[in-house]
């Protein structure tokens, strides 16, 4: 972990520099604490060595197989905010997990058998959302505790975008940014009926009023897993980040300064000083990665298609 130029942010850099993949966390200009969480992970294949006659290490490394990136915006006062978002990552990680063997071997499975896959990620986000539930009526002091939960799951050059909130994945390319994920919010439900129009639900009253989140207290209602699959090139940018920057960088701004920044990590800290500077009310986080496919070009084992998963 780097050291940060902001005093209540946190910064962490992966690969070489430039870095890969970076990310910053920062409690912003109003907010007396910070309920975002945030990880940047890379999943490898390894073996702990127990005895051994040979000179090797205790654990033995694979090459890297995918990358993990994850945004959560936690709410529901400081501790059960703060208390959402780290559950609801550590869960999902750990569910994660359960599907290496798919990961390892990079997805070159057929399409019934990444469907299942793909079904199974929408498993582990529901499974997320009663485990906060669960733990919610469990303790007093977290009822009604909720988090958003937005991840981008890389396995070049396939990228799994798994959410439910109105976090946000952009993919940035050629200097444009275009939105993965839908905002779960009534504003945006009011857009999509036609109650609302476009360019209203920015300042519309309904923009913070989320209908799908993790957690919550809400047992009524079906949870929604929402599921995207895209296809990477060479040269695309990936960004997570919190309602407390997307709504001070719209996607034009947002294209062009990450496309323009040197690192990923100098793209983190101009986007959040960005977000401060225009007034900073919530919690702002964001993650960038600039991923690449070992060869440095784009692999072709994959059918090249964009399709959302209801």
């Amino acid at each position: 972990m780097s050291d940060s130029i902001f005093s209540d942010s946190l910064l962490f850099s992966f690969g070489e520099t430039p870095s890969s993949s970076s990310g910053i966390s920062d409690k912003g200009r109003v907010r007396e604490s910070n309920q975002d969480q945030f990880m940047i992970a890379q999943l490898n294949k390894s073996m702990m060595v127990g005895q051994t006659s040979l000179p090797v290490e205790d654990r033995l490394f694979g090459g890297e197989q995918a990358e993990v990136l994850l945004v959560a915006d936690g709410m529901g006062g400081h501790a059960a905010g703060d208390k959402a978002s780290q559950l609801a990552i550590g869960h999902l990680v750990h569910r994660l997990l359960d599907s290496v063997r798919w990961i390892f071997d990079g997805g070159r499975q057929d399409s019934e058998r990444e469907e299942e896959f793909i079904e199974d990620l929408k498993d582990a986000l529901k499974d997320v959302h009663a485990k906060l539930l669960l733990e919610g009526n469990r303790n007093s002091s977290h009822f009604g505790m909720g988090t958003t939960l937005t991840m981008g799951l890389l396995i070049w050059p396939r990228l799994y975008v798994v959410h439910a909130g109105d976090s946000r994945c952009y993919l940035i390319r050629d200097g444009e940014a275009e939105q993965l994920t839908t905002d779960h919010t009534l504003a945006r439900q009011m857009v999509e009926s036609g109650g609302l129009k476009p360019e209203d639900e920015a300042d519309s009253k309904w923009s913070n009023v989320l209908w799908n989140v993790l957690g919550g207290g809400r047992t009524d209602g079906e949870f929604i897993a929402e599921v995207r699959r895209v296809v990477l090139e060479p040269g695309d940018s990936i960004v997570l980040c919190s309602d407390g920057l997307h709504r001070y960088v719209d996607r034009e701004k947002l294209g062009s300064m990450v496309s323009n920044a040197e690192s990923t990590e100098d793209a983190c800290k101009v986007l959040v000083a960005l977000a401060n500077q225009s007034g900073g009310e919530d919690n702002i986080t964001v993650v960038v990665s600039r991923p690449e496919s070992e060869d440095g070009g784009r692999t072709t084992w994959v059918d090249d298609f964009d399709t959302v998963v209801p």
